[in-house]
């Protein structure tokens, strides 16, 4: 009906929320009491609530994958400006050695606007060879697939208790005594353990996309709520579970892999026949919030007037296209004692430098825009990311200490010395799971035969390749090279995101050796410890990895840390149409070829763009 609060409109009364300068997206994450905080002018979210994902069922075989945790998308939330608002993220079930289910994860809640909305965490999956309850899979966000010997059970019910659209689906049903039935996702239900052939366990049900509303969020790029995949008896497994859910073991005696962490994926089953062994631990839960601009409907001049004033009107922003980044985060630390090097920092750019590591140009919005530069990591630690807009690069990995391997990262350390009990693989890059890699793996180690404590670090990886194994007994591994990029003329650095070298090792007393070079802005290793030589910290604001720290023989015997990982940097080339202001000061602006300028961050710090 009409009124004078609404000049007179007929209708229901409308909202109107405004978030700033784009719609921010929180993510809660940690298991537990969280929480998040309105914008001024915010009246209005969204929010996924992901519960915890069911644990796989345990046994010597063909358990049930666990069932995805309940999966709800709130829309058109009312809370109120300025305000603080309550989460609770749910663990991922565990799951038993001993043929039992698997057990539930746990719920995940938001409170807002007086009102607990609350997501149910997955159903376990069943025992494997059980013919009793032990064997049946459990009821939950979405329903826990049941082990095998129990044809003539039902499977694991989804969306309990039931919600409106439903929060998951039911697990597969169990159709023999070989295979173990998928847990069921928020997408799909799970599929039914195969019977006769191969007795392949079933794939667990598939999670749901979410990144058209919410953005790209954590390793599954916003999918959410996958089951987990049914154990099988004897063989390699081969169903998956749903993206997010774990998979089953992949032999006898293993435990099936977990579900992957702020997904809500459902745990694998176990594979036999074998000793008993536990399924996979269900993924944990995550909360995730996204304050909306919104003002729908038909409003009187005055109500539009009222909202202005009140800050909650949604104002026109204007946004530049076109904008190039240049993004590296923080080296890598290179380990002490015959330590791999540190890798180098995640790299990713768009528009300068090698034309195929290059990404897409931004559009970016008129405001006040959060800039994080990775600090390089410390002796055996894992550099910071750097982060720009929607770009994010990962901390380089660290170098993997004597008889371990190199940490994984933007690009990963070197592998560690060893004394004949290795070799040590160096650590992954592009830790990201990007499209484009943001960097390559370290270099590995050996030891060569009947020579007791010998070999020397692996090189840190790089961007432009990976670091370079231990290449004898006394000499460290090279780092990965670094790659060049003239995005701005004002920051002539010849390249970027270079690993770090290995150690060197001194064999018998004082003997020659030499540590490994680093790639383009990543430190050198260092020689035996006895020599003048130390290694070197990657260099300032390239991401370069630290070299690994060296060992001789003596009484005591002499050794070197680690060289400290470079910090990382943040370049960013807008259209001359854009006014850029830096904060701190030891940030700048500078003018650029084509009509463009630049604005360079050394330290994390604002980027303000106006018209």
């Amino acid at each position: 009906m009409a009124s004078p609060s609404n000049g007179g409109i007929i209708g229901k009364s409308n909202k109107t929320s405004f978030a700033g300068a784009c719609e921010p997206v929180t993510s809660i994450t940690a298991s537990g009491a969280g929480s998040f905080t309105t914008k001024s002018g915010t009246r209005l979210i969204n929010s996924l609530v992901i519960a915890g994902g069911g644990g796989g069922g345990g046994g010597a075989s063909r358990s049930g994958g666990g069932g995805a945790g309940g999966l709800r998308n709130l829309i058109d939330v009312p809370v109120c400006g300025s305000t603080s608002y309550s989460a609770v993220v749910g663990a991922g079930g565990t799951s038993p050695t001993s043929e039992t289910v698997g057990v539930n994860g746990t719920d995940s809640s938001l409170t807002a606007g007086g009102t607990t909305y609350t997501s149910t965490g997955g159903g376990g999956g069943g025992g494997g060879g059980q013919p009793d309850d032990d064997g049946l899979g459990q009821d939950g966000g979405s329903g826990g697939g049941p082990g095998s010997n129990i044809a003539c059970r039902a499977a694991g019910a989804g969306n309990t208790p039931p919600t409106t659209p439903p929060q998951g689906n039911n697990s597969g049903s169990p159709t023999g005594p070989l295979s173990g039935s998928g847990g069921g996702g928020h997408g799909a239900v799970g599929t039914n353990g195969e019977t006769g052939g191969p007795n392949i366990g079933g794939a667990g049900g598939a999670g749901t996309d979410f990144s058209s509303s919410y953005g790209c969020i954590g390793p599954t790029c916003s999918v959410f709520a996958g089951g987990g995949a049914g154990g099988q008896c004897g063989g390699p497994a081969s169903n998956a579970g749903g993206v997010g859910g774990g998979g089953p073991a992949t032999s006898g005696a293993q435990s099936g892999r977990n579900g992957t962490t702020n997904t809500g994926g459902g745990g694998g089953g176990a594979v036999g026949p074998a000793s008993p062994s536990a399924g996979g631990i269900g993924g944990s839960g995550i909360v995730i919030v996204k304050q909306l601009n919104k003002a729908s409907g038909v409003w009187s001049l005055q109500s539009q007037m009222q909202a202005k004033a009140a800050g909650t009107w949604p104002k026109y922003l204007q946004t530049f296209p076109g904008v190039d980044y240049l993004v590296i985060a923080g080296g890598g630390g290179g380990a002490p004692t015959l330590g791999g090097g540190g890798g180098a920092g995640g790299y990713r750019a768009s528009g300068f430098g090698p034309a195929p590591l290059q990404g897409t140009a931004l559009v970016v919005a008129e405001g006040d825009h959060t800039i994080t530069v990775g600090g390089g990591g410390a002796s055996n630690t894992v550099g910071d990311d750097s982060v720009f807009d929607t770009i994010t690069s990962s901390g380089g990995g660290k170098g993997g200490n004597t008889n371990q391997p190199g940490g994984p990262g933007g690009s990963g350390g070197g592998g560690g010395c060893n004394d004949n009990s290795g070799p040590y693989s160096g650590g992954t890059g592009n830790a990201g799971g990007h499209t484009i890699p943001e960097g390559n793996s370290g270099g590995s180690t050996h030891a060569p035969p009947n020579q007791g404590m010998s070999g020397s670090g692996g090189g840190g990886g790089g961007m432009g390749g990976a670091g370079s194994p231990m290449p004898g007994r006394n000499q460290g591994g090279a780092g990965g090279s670094g790659v060049p990029n003239l995005i701005s003329p004002a920051f002539p650095i010849s390249a970027f995101a270079g690993g770090g070298g290995g150690s060197g090792h001194g064999g018998s007393p004082h003997s020659s050796s030499a540590g490994g070079p680093g790639g383009s802005g990543g430190g050198a290793g260092s020689a035996s410890a006895s020599t003048p030589q130390c290694s070197t910290k990657g260099s300032v604001n390239t991401g370069g990895g630290g070299g690994g720290g060296g060992y001789d023989f003596g009484s005591p015997p002499p050794t070197a840390g680690g060289g400290y990982g470079g910090s990382g940097v943040v370049i960013v080339r807008f259209p001359d149409s854009a006014n850029l202001a830096v904060s701190p000061g030891c940030n700048s602006t500078a003018p650029a070829p084509c009509s463009t300028k630049v604005a360079t961050f050394t330290v994390s710090g604002t980027l303000t763009v106006t018209p």
